[in-house]
């Protein structure tokens, strides 16, 4: 009995220790997911920056105009839809590492009596960390706030398209290109909720 006791002390302790060094890994994923949206928004937003400012030099020669706005938008247009993508991607990811730290947490909690009020999962009033998150959080994301730039960028070039190549009334291109820009949006956005909400509908609560 007193073996068999001192081994599942023993299975106990190698198990919280390689629960310690999870919750460090962890630690260093979501960072990097951090880390890693930001620098991918800073990326798109310096190329989309780049590209207004080599057009604007190229405003006085009509003929350059033409050929590097249609070359310049729609390839950062097309750098912002993959720049979108990844940033919900690491989104996903950083949700699901935050359970998985909350799982470990809530372990470390049930050890001792007074786990539960140092480690708190979070508060029904102010949330996580003084952060409440609710339904309309994600429009708040960066991955939300690339979108929002990108489709903006999407309707311009419609208009420019119908303006620039098909000769068309330039209010109705202007109306065109916002309906384009906000459908766009639209079904960003809605993409974008989908995706969070299936990963936090994966979330299972785990008792302490």
């Amino acid at each position: 009995m007193t073996e068999s006791t001192s081994s599942a002390s023993a299975d106990l302790a190698a198990l919280r220790s390689a629960l310690a060094n999870e919750q460090i890994v962890l630690q260093s994923v979501a960072s990097a997911t951090v880390s890693e949206s930001g620098a991918r928004s800073t990326i798109y937003l310096s190329t989309l920056s780049s590209g207004l400012v080599a057009l604007g030099f190229s405003a006085r020669t009509p003929g350059l105009l033409a050929i590097l706005t249609f070359t310049l938008l729609p390839t950062i247009f097309v750098l912002g839809w993959f720049t979108v993508v990844r940033l919900v991607d690491n989104t996903i990811e950083n949700i699901a590492v935050r359970q998985r730290m909350e799982n470990i947490r809530a372990h470390f909690a049930g050890v001792h009596p007074s786990g539960p009020a140092l480690l708190v999962r979070g508060d029904a009033r102010t949330g996580e960390y003084g952060v409440r998150y609710g339904r309309s959080s994600f429009l708040f994301t960066m991955a939300s706030m690339i979108a929002a730039v990108n489709c903006v960028l999407g309707g311009a070039l419609v208009a420019l398209a119908l303006t620039e190549g098909m000769g068309s009334p330039l209010l109705g291109a202007q109306l065109s290109g916002a309906a384009v820009g906000i459908v766009l949006l639209g079904a960003t956005l809605t993409y974008e909720r989908r995706r969070i909400r299936a990963a936090n509908l994966a979330r299972r609560p785990v008792g302490g």
